[in-house]
């Protein structure tokens, strides 16, 4: 099954992994410390956002580290940035209709 970055920023449970790991790589562990489903559930979203690429999973010994790519993310963004403009103009719009004087 192919998935993709918006796929895996559906959940909120992926979500907060990302926001988990954004800023320092963490075990498995540590990461399923965080919720209150199985470690196995925790994995199965782990494994989602590997595949879509939104992180990398490092060996260290007999640990598993999960840091974060943000590359993947770009896409989003990118998405969001048409919308964001179609919908700037039209505000633009409405805010010169709402300020023309009768």
């Amino acid at each position: 099954m192919r998935r993709d970055v918006f796929q895996a920023i559906a959940d909120p449970t992926r979500r907060e992994i990302i926001n988990l790991i954004a800023f320092q790589s963490l075990n498995l562990n540590a990461i399923a410390d965080h919720f209150e489903v199985s470690r196995p559930a925790i994995s199965q979203h782990i494994k989602i956002l590997n595949e879509c690429g939104l992180l990398n999973i490092r060996q260290d010994g007999r640990e598993r580290f999960c840091e974060m790519k943000f590359e993947k993310l770009q896409e989003v963004a990118n998405w969001i940035a048409r919308y964001q403009t179609f919908w700037n103009n039209k505000l633009d719009d409405l805010e010169k209709h709402l300020n023309q004087k009768p």
